[in-house]
């Protein structure tokens, strides 16, 4: 799209703007958790504010006969409609900075949309893990109907790939084969890097013989607290009405102001492919 075009007041050009964009995404995906291991659906469309998802309570087996002749559907329990929220961080490029890169023929210094992309970023995984309750949007970590495991003290060293190890069983035997992905607080992934006793490995490695999806932390997990998630796009998914993107909102004397902005929200299908790991005391 060219934004000088869809934005004919912006003071960039058509390759300032490239360059604005290339930096928000790469960026962005520097930052982002959530995607690494959620699927995508979309994008839809900027102008899509609602969406609905289908929860499944628990997982069926299919059906065994002769001839097939009875109709054997996959159901869902229920079906709700989900707000999709705009999640967004403004920033501002003054016009004197422009105008010296322009004369010294130097790139803009767009360190100021690198931040607000990564605010942005932060902001996604928020909504991702811990909702939007003014929007009655759960996140991974509270949704209603997923599992816990009450974890042991990390500190021990072989605990918290025998917590991972409890959780995955959980999951199985709720039908959830996999594959796995783990994602705990940073106060957790520091533990995590440490020699499992009686072996020369870090138990991290260990964990990721297991978790094949990857082993992540992330700052929007507070305290000692995890979970293991069962992916793919039959148990949850990430709806994109529209992705990473920024937008001219005007000048202010003489400054820029833009926005980076997106359309997202988290839509987890079986509840029961999460399972939260949580301490006593939380």
């Amino acid at each position: 799209m060219d934004k000088t075009k869809k934005f004919p007041d912006s003071p960039l050009s058509k390759d300032e703007w490239g360059q604005l964009d290339e930096t928000i995404v790469e960026m962005a995906r520097r930052q982002l958790v959530g995607r690494r291991f959620i699927d995508i659906y979309g994008p839809l469309g900027e102008g899509i504010q609602t969406i609905t998802n289908d929860i499944y309570d628990e997982s069926r087996f299919g059906n065994l006969s002769l001839r097939g002749e009875s109709l054997e559907l996959s159901k869902p329990s229920k079906r709700v409609s989900l707000t999709i929220p705009i999640l967004y961080k403004d920033f501002m490029l003054y016009w004197r900075d422009r105008a010296q890169a322009r004369t010294l023929g130097m790139p803009i210094d767009l360190s100021a949309a690198a931040n607000a992309a990564a605010g942005c970023a932060l902001m996604e995984d928020d909504l991702i893990f811990n909702g939007a309750e003014e929007f009655d949007l759960p996140g991974l970590m509270n949704v209603k109907g997923r599992l816990t495991h009450i974890k042991s003290d990390w500190m021990e060293s072989g605990n918290a790939f025998g917590d991972v190890v409890e959780a995955r069983n959980k999951l199985l035997k709720m039908g959830h084969s996999g594959p796995y992905a783990l994602i705990v607080s940073p106060e957790l992934y520091s533990l995590l890097h440490r020699v499992h006793k009686g072996t020369n490995v870090l138990e991290i490695d260990h964990i990721r013989n297991l978790v094949t999806e990857g082993v992540f932390q992330s700052p929007v997990i507070k305290g000692s607290s995890g979970v293991l998630v069962a992916t793919g796009r039959h148990n949850l998914d990430l709806a994109i009405a529209e992705d990473f993107d920024s937008a001219f909102l005007g000048d202010e004397q003489m400054n820029s102001v833009l926005r980076v902005y997106e359309c997202i929200v988290l839509r987890v299908k079986r509840p029961s492919a999460i399972c939260t790991l949580e301490s006593m005391e939380e």
